[in-house]
């Protein structure tokens, strides 16, 4: 493994690249786990999969799916209201 002799001029340059792609890197990772940052991503999450649930690609409505979401939630506060009133 023949490797040319390398100047201390070199080794300088290359640690100090290397310190900066260090700090950048680090620099990210801090980014990505703030709480707002991580919650922003999560929401953005959420609101695609509602968009992909309850719209089409050329966003129209499903009615549908938003008709039988409905339906559900309908039927849970009916069964929350049937059992208050039943005490």
């Amino acid at each position: 493994m023949s490797q040319e002799a390398r100047s201390p001029r070199d080794i300088e340059d290359d640690i100090e690249a290397t310190r900066t792609r260090l700090a950048s890197t680090i620099d990210e990772l801090a980014y990505r786990v703030k709480p707002n940052v991580v919650a922003q991503r999560q929401k953005d999450v959420v609101v695609a999969k509602a968009q992909e649930t309850f719209m089409t690609p050329n966003g129209d409505f499903r009615m549908d799916r938003i008709a039988a979401v409905a339906l559900g939630v309908a039927v849970i506060v009916g069964i929350g209201i049937y059992r208050r009133m039943r005490r």
